[in-house]
C-alpha cells in the first residue's frame, strides 16, 4: 500500500505589505483572492519588483478587478514583457464575490490591497474592505501606539 506524503504545513511568503492602507483604512473583512497574471509578472513578482500601495479593486459586471498595482518589468523578457500597471483580474469564488460586491454598495466602503503573498507557490493578494479614516481617527490610532509602547518600555525596566 503507497504511503500518503506528509502533508506540508501551508507555506507563506509574503512579498509586499500595504503598510498605509492600515493606517489609512478601519478594515472591517478580509479576503484572500487569485490573481490573473503573465509569466514575465510572476517571475518579476519572485524577484520583489512589485509594490501594492495604492492598490484597490472593484467588483464591475460580476468580475473582480485590481487597479494600480506596479509589477516592474521582467528584465530578461524582452518581447513578451507585460504593462507595469495593467488591470489584473482576481479569482474569487462566486459567494466571496457576491459578498464584496454588496458591500461595495455601501457608502464609504473600499477594498484595497493589503499583502501580495505566495501561498504554495501560487501568488495570492489579500484584499480588505475598509471605511476611510478621518484625520482625527488617525492621531487617535498614534496616540493609543504610543501609551502601549510607553507601556512597553516601563514594564521591561
Amino acid at each position: 500500500m503507497p504511503r500518503k506524503p506528509p502533508e506540508k504545513p501551508d507555506d507563506v511568503k509574503v512579498i509586499a505589505r500595504n503598510r498605509r492602507a492600515r493606517f489609512e483604512y478601519t478594515i472591517l473583512d478580509t479576503v484572500e483572492a487569485g490573481l490573473v497574471l503573465k509569466g514575465s509578472e510572476v517571475k518579476s513578482i519572485r524577484a520583489g519588483n512589485v509594490q501594492i500601495q495604492g492598490a484597490f479593486a472593484r467588483v464591475e459586471d460580476g468580475e473582480a478587478w485590481l487597479y494600480e498595482m506596479e509589477v516592474a518589468e521582467y528584465v530578461y523578457a524582452n518581447l513578451q514583457n507585460h504593462e507595469p500597471k495593467r488591470v489584473r483580474k482576481l479569482l474569487l469564488r462566486k459567494p466571496e464575490l457576491r459578498k464584496l460586491q454588496a458591500q461595495m454598495m455601501e457608502k464609504g466602503l473600499t477594498i484595497v490591497a493589503l499583502a501580495l503573498l505566495f501561498r504554495r507557490g501560487l501568488v495570492k493578494i489579500e484584499l480588505g474592505v475598509g471605511r476611510g479614516k478621518k484625520l482625527f481617527d488617525k492621531r487617535e490610532d498614534l496616540k493609543k501606539r504610543e501609551a502601549k509602547r510607553d507601556i512597553e518600555r516601563s514594564g521591561r525596566r
